[in-house]
């Protein structure tokens, strides 16, 4: 008897995948947003915000008190005094670079969509010449970095020189990046992090130059009318020599000057008028003449030396009714 074979049924077909759709390609970056982002981190934490407004609080400061002989870590005026006393300083350098950040993101997209548009000879060519524009402003902050310490008359060499490397370093920094974002392998990501640490370097040099040139304009504005400060008569037990017209002085022989009985001479013998108060701190007063001309100087007396009367202002436009 035939034995008969049963044949194996052949094993289900799989099951086709869920059909998926379709997912649009990421859109291909030059960089830029994401140099953006590695800038936006240094501004971020609040502790380094603070150390910048007393940074250039400070260097505004020093050049206000140095226009008036004084070395302002004398004066002994504290970290909150120098934040708040930055603001004016940095308000126009920060509108400026918000102002240019918004115009360089907008100019970035224009030239983004440019550049994925020309042959690739012409993209070439125009990155070659960001590239070689760069360096040409590298190269010449360079040089005035050198040579502005023998140009002491020109005074927009301090500023010209910061800029130069700032703005050399963000186009080369630029170039470098819209390279390597289109698959160039011949620049480092170590070249690109350098170029955009010199661009903070010289945008926080240049924002300090403009700092110093605030407070030096602001001692001159209020060296032209110093009547804004107090006046001050000033009692002193020597004579003291101020050198400078506005200034004068008698000899006191009122009784309420004469000292105590045992006591040889007066104890303050000469008084002082035509000063104002400059500033106060470390136990020492820092007073002006009501005039301050070529030959002015600072007044620096202790508090324990000498016997002070104040005379404020009173205000020019009182409210009425």
């Amino acid at each position: 008897m035939a034995i008969g074979t049963r044949r194996a049924a052949p094993p289900p077909a799989p099951e086709a995948p869920p059909a998926v759709a379709d997912e649009p390609a990421p859109e291909r970056g030059l960089g830029f947003e994401k140099w953006m982002g590695f800038l936006s981190s240094f501004v971020a934490p609040l502790t380094l915000v603070t150390a910048l407004l007393f940074y250039f609080g400070y260097v505004s400061t020093r050049e206000f008190f140095r226009y008036f002989g004084i070395d302002v870590d004398l004066i002994g005026l504290s970290s909150q005094e120098f934040v708040m006393r930055s603001p004016g300083a940095l308000f126009v350098p920060v509108m400026v670079l918000l102002l240019l950040a918004a115009g360089l993101m907008v100019a970035h997209r224009r030239m983004r969509r440019h550049i994925e548009r020309v042959e690739p000879d012409d993209r070439r060519r125009l990155i070659a010449g960001l590239a070689w524009t760069g360096i040409g402003f590298l190269l010449a902050g360079l040089v005035l970095a050198f040579v502005e310490p023998l140009l002491a008359d020109w005074a927009w060499g301090q500023l010209l020189t910061p800029l130069f490397l700032a703005v050399g370093a963000g186009l080369a920094a630029y170039a470098a990046s819209t390279v390597r974002a289109l698959g160039g392998k011949g620049i480092g990501r170590g070249v690109v992090v350098i170029l955009v640490l010199v661009l903070v370097a010289g945008t926080f040099w240049a924002t300090a130059t403009i700092a110093q040139w605030w407070g030096l304009g602001q001692a001159r504005a209020l060296a032209s009318d110093l009547t804004a400060l107090p006046a001050v008569v000033l009692d002193t037990k020597e004579r003291l020599y101020p050198g400078n017209d506005a200034i004068t002085s008698r000899d006191l022989g009122e009784p309420a000057d004469v000292p105590a009985e045992g006591e040889r001479g007066p104890v303050f013998g000469y008084r002082y008028f035509g000063l104002r108060l400059l500033a106060q701190g470390g136990g020492r007063l820092y007073l002006v003449p009501d005039e301050w001309s070529a030959d002015a100087s600072t007044i620096v007396v202790p508090y324990d030396d000498v016997r002070v009367r104040f005379r404020f202002l009173p205000d020019a436009d009182p409210p009425t009714g």
